[in-house]
């Protein structure tokens, strides 16, 4: 299941905007991560027109967990030296995501965006190509882009389990048990090898037998 999620949103009419968007292109599953603002008022129900079940069965939680992936939004992109905002495109993203699983897209609050606190607990960062002396894009018309994207793309995985969070903390605890073993200095740089190997991880998309597959082989390393 593919699940929209706002971030600390703060204008009662993009919330009810954002849920019409989603029933546009067959999403249901809307999360509000400590909501600045009454998501069901008049004025949000407005907004979403037809889409009023979606808002009203909105889930509302404090902190970004209970998810298998995060995705994290953002119009602020980074380097190849720059490892938590390295991005793919909404069209690269529907190549990557299976439906099965748990998997939440997260937008961030209007004006600032995604923390990079936010940023760092999703697994990889997508962004909407845009112009470069405007790149921001209204809350609603952003998740429209990759919800019109996710849905236009056909999977083909209905065979296939995939991962878990279970089994990507499982892999990273690994390749952290290998860092320490082979004495990876400074901290810095044991800190960016970490970031990286998790943003890896989660643009694999992996099933759960290509995780167990990869411990198997990481079990190696740590038995020498």
């Amino acid at each position: 299941m593919i699940s929209v999620i706002l971030v600390e949103p703060a204008v009662e009419g993009n919330i009810g905007a954002v849920a019409r968007v989603m029933a546009n292109f067959g999403f249901s599953d809307l999360v509000l991560v400590r909501p600045k603002c009454d998501y069901l008022s008049q004025e949000a129900q407005d907004r979403a027109k037809h889409a009023k079940p979606i808002l009203k069965k909105a889930k509302v939680i404090k902190t970004l967990k209970g998810f298998d992936y995060l995705v994290a939004t953002t119009s602020q992109i980074g380097t190849d030296f720059n490892v938590s905002r390295s991005p793919v495109t909404p069209k690269e993203l529907a190549q990557l995501v299976k439906k099965k699983g748990k998997t939440g897209i997260v937008f961030g609050p209007e004006g600032p965006g995604l923390s990079n606190k936010d940023v760092a607990q999703c697994d990889f960062v997508v962004t909407i190509p845009t112009d470069k002396k405007y790149h921001s894009m209204n809350l609603s018309h952003s998740v429209a882009i990759i919800l019109y994207e996710l849905s236009t793309c056909e999977t083909v995985q209905d065979r296939i389990t995939p991962v878990t969070e279970v089994e990507k903390k499982q892999v990273m605890k690994m390749i952290e048990s290998i860092m320490k073993k082979y004495n990876f200095k400074p901290v810095t740089k044991r800190k960016t090898q970490r970031l990286l190997w998790k943003k890896i991880i989660g643009k694999l998309f992996m099933s759960k037998r290509e995780s167990y597959a990869l411990m198997g082989f990481l079990r190696k390393f740590l038995q020498k």
